[in-house]
């Protein structure tokens, strides 16, 4: 039996044969000392992280090793204890972007710096270095510069790095973070203590039943240690621990999601604050106002049934029925900024809680109220409803994926989403051609495939099936993958271990199909959080070949979205790899199944903190472009946006693709000069213009993160504009996997968007937003390889198209799912514009580096064009009232031209 190191006095641990784990009962701490470890170890020391700020330090000069393990970062101890120098080792081991520099930090206040870097620096004399501490990004060792070593340093740094490059590293300064109120680290910190048996996360119902067992195990101890019945347990111990053993059960309460008893241990560790330590009592204030809010969603069954009540701005007649825990919030949120009037996030939580009783914003006090005018859409372009109860897509589900693809080959399209959760198993909606879906889950063998935050699929072995590959892990642990065959039956077939992925364990949601070498089979690149990233090669017979180090693609990061397409346009598909900690990567393709790191000379190596990403052509000069987004939880950068303050936080990045192998940063010059928080994000064209339009499902794990996701868009590949408003597509809960897709065949794009938190206390129903549409023509492209990989993905589209009053202009597409999170049909529908005529359609196969040409194509109709083939043909499609009664679509009837 393997146990992780320092875990929990449990006593010893039995697994049946369907490994439903059981701990034996007795004493888990035998002292108030070893309560408050480990409630220390489980993370839930936040109150301490702020009481700590108090304290200010004099600035020192620093240097940093990040490296992706204990093992590692034992060893280069080792060599720094023998004499070896600290910035030799540092280029040659780190993984930090400052490694180039030797890890030069430059001068900073350790009080800016994250709890567990001021706690090791604590007693560091110059010269010296600290022992390995745990970070987001991996393992650091930090030394302190003597004065005179740091000032030939500073006279010889040239990073050329932006002013946030030590974000990863910062505390609690000149960005405010919200309290955390759901427990996701606390959660995630109980399971990794908790005891498991060998191989454990290698089975996905083991990974299940322990995760079932874990914080409910800890929140039973807990209870008993803390009950008035065994007060004699808390004697000699200080009032913060006692506070801090509180506020940890209220939290993994609050993650489980039961809100009452939550609650009342943040009252009693509110009880116990003292005058000596202010900001608790303050924090604990704003987090009963969080709770309160949380709890009152809850009570009013927003999260099961969410109609317009959570879609911001509230319209009129969304109030709550229920109405006194929104009540409780205000009046904690109140007393908090009687004491801190300027608090941005909690100003905008207040007027969301004044929302929900239908008051705001006549009902909130004018210092407090944030107006109405700094959410309000400049363009509006129709309102979108969200139709997926009536249509069947009756999903309830944490944070996941989803994929909107023609599964079955029958011409509709069916949705498949996943869940973080890891007893939950892959969903599965048949489209059942009349407006509705049905779940088959079961039916399409696919009960047993648990977990997974993200999916996207591919015809891997060109049977022309569409397949499904589910990464795993991600902000968990590492875990396999799952490779779904599709058995053209509508059914899969686990395949993961034959194909020889099943070795593989990630901690991934985040995956990329390309053909890097032409050969007309589908490669597979796999990012990862702790370990290098993944290249499979396809060798055409279902199975997969590892190439990761020769390919040249095995840097470790923190990987949040890998995404593929061909830059430089020379028939080679390149890789793009957004980092939330570190310098982005842009791999390009050598020809000879390696590739060549450039994103410097690119210049796309920010944000520092990115996350999704993508390749799209935002302005159709031909020219694929690029679209990276930061990510910092902050509710207060999000409203800087907004009410048009100053941020203190990097903005997401728009590159515009110059064509030499270069890209020139766009961001402010198109309007996108702000701070979001986007997880799941894709793009498509939803009013049909021709350009490509985005939606930013927004969010973190926190309950206080209530922000709008957000619809923008393109307004002729010259500016973006928010539309969120106007179109109701502001869904405030967290926004995970994104598809646009044609679902009801009436000639516009929908968004499907899987909603749903990271904690169980924050499941969401699926939203299914129907397009309204605007009369604006389109075309609909399946591709068919032949040559080239089955399902065309890389294949290119060029429209040469003629609008009314207008001279003609061309439109691009290259065939993918979109974006990095969420996965929309591999066929493309291609807006138009009014009054279009398409003048030709030309179709590029990378693999024969052939094209395909066809002049006056009728528009508003499906096509199929097949790879080589000298006509195309016009499918019959049916157009659905989604939920509703069947109606004939436009150029539906099948004839070949």
């Amino acid at each position: 039996m393997e146990r992780s190191e320092g875990s929990w006095g449990f006593g010893n641990m039995q697994a049946s044969s369907h490994m439903e784990i059981s701990m034996q009962t007795g004493n888990l701490w035998q002292s108030a000392r070893e309560l408050a470890t480990v409630l220390f170890l489980c993370g839930v020391c936040f109150l301490r992280i702020s009481y700590c700020q108090t304290s200010t330090s004099s600035a020192i000069s620093l240097q940093i090793i990040v490296v992706g393990s204990p093992a590692e970062a034992q060893q280069i101890l080792e060599r720094l204890k023998r004499g070896g120098d600290f910035a030799a080792l540092d280029k040659e081991k780190s993984s930090d972007p400052t490694a180039d520099d030797g890890g030069n930090m430059g001068k900073l206040d350790p009080s800016t710096l994250r709890l567990e870097l001021r706690e090791a620096l604590q007693g560091v004399a110059p010269g010296q270095t600290t022992k390995a501490v745990k970070i987001p990004s991996g393992y650091a060792i930090l030394k302190v510069l003597p004065e005179n070593e740091a000032q030939e340093r500073q006279r010889s740094q040239a990073l050329g790095m932006s002013p946030t490059a030590n974000l990863s590293l910062a505390g609690r300064g000149s960005i405010r973070f919200p309290p955390d109120v759901a427990g996701a680290v606390d959660a995630e910190v109980t399971f990794g203590r908790f005891p498991k048996p060998d191989g454990w996360n290698r089975d996905l119902r083991t990974i299940c039943a322990l995760r079932r067992q874990a914080v409910p195990t800890l929140v039973e101890r807990l209870e008993k240690f803390l009950a008035p019945a065994n007060q004699v347990n808390l004697i000699g111990m200080r009032p913060m621990d006692i506070m801090q053993g509180h506020y940890g059960l209220a939290l993994l309460n609050a993650n489980q999601g039961n809100m009452d008893a939550a609650v009342e241990q943040w009252q009693i560790a509110l009880g116990a604050a003292t005058p000596e330590i202010p900001q608790s009592m303050l924090q604990l204030t704003e987090v009963l106002g969080i709770a309160y809010l949380h709890k009152s969603e809850m009570e009013n069954d927003i999260y099961h049934i969410p109609g317009d009540r959570c879609i911001f701005p509230l319209r009129q007649g969304s109030q709550y029925q229920k109405t006194a825990s929104s009540n409780k919030a205000i009046e904690y949120f109140l007393k908090y900024l009687e004491q801190k009037p300027d608090e941005l996030e909690v100003k905008w939580l207040l007027n969301l809680a004044y929302m929900t009783l239908g008051k705001y914003p006549a009902g909130v006090p004018p210092k407090f109220l944030i107006p109405p005018a700094a959410f309000e859409s400049k363009e509006d372009i129709g309102r979108f409803v969200d139709v997926a109860p009536a249509a069947g897509l009756n999903s309830f589900s944490l944070a996941g994926g989803v994929i909107v693809e023609d599964f079955e080959n029958n011409g509709l399209l069916d949705v498949v989403t996943s869940s973080s959760d890891a007893c939950e198993s892959l969903h599965y909606f048949h489209n059942n051609g009349d407006g509705t879906f049905s779940d088959r889950t079961a039916q399409a063998g696919l009960a047993d495939q648990l977990g997974g935050l993200n999916t996207i699929q591919a015809d891997y072995n060109n049977d022309g099936c569409m397949d499904i590959l589910v990464p795993r892990g991600a902000w968990q642990t590492s875990m396999p993958m799952s490779l779904l065959r599709n058995n053209c039956d509508g059914t899969f077939t686990d395949v993961t271990r034959e194909s020889g992925l099943g070795e593989a364990l990630v901690q991934s949601q985040t995956a990329a199909w390309a053909d890097i070498d032409n050969d007309g089979y589908l490669d597979l690149f796999v990012g990862n959080e702790t370990g290098p990233s993944r290249l499979f090669r396809n060798r055409g017979d279902g199975t997969f070949e590892d190439i990761s180090h020769s390919s040249g693609v095995d840097r470790i990061a923190f990987t949040k979205a890998v995404v593929a397409g061909d830059y430089d346009n020379d028939g080679y598909p390149d890789f793009y790899v957004s980092n939330l900690y570190g310098n982005n990567f842009l791999y390009h393709n050598d020809h000879n199944r390696t590739f060549t790191e450039v994103a410097k000379q690119a210049g796309v190596q920010q944000p520092w903190q990115s996350f999704a990403a993508w390749f799209f052509d935002y302005d159709n000069d031909g020219w694929p472009d690029l679209f990276v987004t930061s990510y910092y939880i902050s509710v207060e950068e999000n409203l800087r946006s907004y009410l048009g303050l100053p941020h203190n936080s990097e903005t997401l990045k728009l590159y515009k693709n110059m064509g030499n192998g270069t890209f020139r940063d766009v961001t402010a010059d198109v309007g996108l000069d702000r701070v979001f928080m986007p997880m799941g994000a894709n793009f498509g064209d939803v009013d049909n213009d021709g350009f490509l339009d985005i939606y930013l499902g927004t969010g973190a794990p926190e309950y206080s993160v209530l922000l709008p996701n957000v619809l923008l868009r393109n307004k002729e590949g010259k500016s973006f504009v928010d539309i969120t408003a106007s179109s109701g597509t502001g869904e405030l809960h967290k926004g995970h996997g994104v598809a646009f897709a044609d679902i009801d065949r009436d000639g516009d794009e929908d968004i499907i968007a899987e909603i749903g938190g990271a904690v169980p206390g924050d499941r969401h129903a699926l939203r299914l937003f129907e397009n309204p549409g605007n009369g604006n023509d389109w075309i609909n492209v399946r591709l068919v390889g032949v040559k080239t990989n089955r399902a065309a993905i890389g294949a290119r589209i060029k429209l040469t198209v003629e609008n009314a009053g207008k001279g003609p202009r061309f439109i691009y597409r290259t065939v993918g799912s979109g974006g990095s999170f969420g996965a929309s049909p591999l066929e493309q529908h291609i807006g138009l514009g009014k009054s279009a005529r398409i003048a030709s359609l030309e179709i590029w196969w990378p693999t024969s580096n052939t094209r395909q040409d066809f002049s006056a194509v009728s528009k508003n109709q499906f096509l199929e064009i097949k790879e080589f083939a000298k006509n195309y043909t016009k499918l019959e499609r049916k157009s659905f009232r989604l939920g509703g009664a069947k109606r004939e679509a436009p150029g539906a009837a099948g004839n070949r031209r």
